[in-house]
């Protein structure tokens, strides 16, 4: 299976990955937010746009559960 995504899509695909694999556990909303230095509601928009496009795996209303979907070989060196 080919994954498809942007530039930004692949930023925030391997932050998620890279996170999860140093930390445990999967960054929270805010840990993405401080690190792109965004808003709350571009951190959440993009987290459902990600889920919608089959690109990451997540349980609605529990924090720290997102799984990225994408094979690690196939995402972007992180900027």
């Amino acid at each position: 299976m080919t994954f498809h995504f942007t530039e930004k899509q692949g930023q925030y695909l391997a932050y998620i990955y890279y996170y999860t694999k140093i930390n445990y556990q999967p960054p929270a909303e805010a840990d993405i937010q401080r690190f792109f230095q965004v808003t709350p509601p571009t951190v959440h928009q993009m987290i459902l746009k990600l889920e919608q496009n089959g690109l990451i795996r997540r349980t609605a209303r529990q924090a720290r559960t997102v799984t990225v979907l994408v094979p690690s070989d196939e995402l972007p060196r992180l900027k």
